[in-house]
């Protein structure tokens, strides 16, 4: 797989509804953000996310971090970098750059655990294993 084609390019317009009365998107949405550069990296990978779903198996979230630099503004254009920090046998760690322009917006992670349907920690099939890796 290529290099540009490991990592998600998603553009995010700031929506009204994601600001505080100064126009300003709230620190909140940052995650909703970050969730669909996640499903753009599962797509772009070849890794359908809802038959993982019908299969038994989920990603839940167990760690977020987002470490915010600028504020993003009603109305801008931002540029979200997804990528795969690392895999291991039962967790993923994704990382996500957002950008306006040249200047970075804000920078997090999420640390992620594949469950079976009943909640508990499973191992990644050799399948998914090898499309998760950074």
């Amino acid at each position: 797989m290529d290099a540009e084609k490991r990592d998600a390019v998603t553009s995010i317009r700031v929506r009204y509804a994601e600001c505080d009365p100064m126009q300003v998107a709230h620190h909140s949405t940052y995650l909703i953000w970050f969730e669909a550069g996640r499903a753009d990296l599962c797509r772009l990978r070849g890794i359908d996310y809802t038959a993982m779903e019908r299969s038994g198996l989920f990603l839940p979230v167990v760690e977020a971090r987002c470490r915010y630099v600028a504020s993003a503004h009603y109305d801008e254009l931002l540029v979200l970098t997804t990528t795969i920090v690392e895999i291991k046998r039962r967790t993923v760690r994704f990382g996500y750059r957002l950008v306006r322009e040249a200047q970075l917006v804000a920078e997090g992670e999420t640390y992620q655990m594949l469950v079976d349907a009943k909640g508990r920690p499973t191992a990644f099939p050799a399948d998914l294993y090898d499309r998760f890796q950074p």
